[in-house]
């Protein structure tokens, strides 16, 4: 998959995409990758449908950010800078969910009710 990009503030997120549908790629994400795994790249993880995810860092040396979405890709909630070896319960149900390098938030201005696309 190419580019995805930030419809509301006009800015790309990144220009590759990294798809994560099976329950095994799931589990294992940015689990024993470098960091270069998140360069202009960001793993996207769909659901069946809608729920609370929760996301730990256990194996990812490095700091990113992590963008959850709606069925209808609106950010309902951002992780930003979340840390190597922690966990995060999200707060709101989401459909897809994004782990990009850290600062692709700030970078991007994105917020709570932008709409992504892919």
């Amino acid at each position: 998959m190419t580019k995805i990009y930030n419809k509301t503030r006009k800015s790309k997120i990144a220009g590759n995409i990294r798809l994560c549908r099976s329950a095994s790629s799931k589990a294992r994400g940015l689990m024993f990758r470098g960091k270069s795994a998140v360069k202009d790249t960001v793993f996207l993880f769909e659901f069946d449908h809608a729920s609370r995810q929760s996301l730990h860092m256990f194996f990812v040396w490095y700091p990113i950010d992590v963008l959850f979405l709606d069925e209808n890709k609106r950010v309902v909630e951002l992780k930003s800078r979340f840390l190597p070896f922690t966990i995060y319960s999200a707060k709101e149900k989401a459909k897809y969910i994004i782990e990009a390098e850290a600062s692709t938030i700030k970078r991007t201005r994105t917020s709570k009710g932008d709409v992504l696309a892919w």
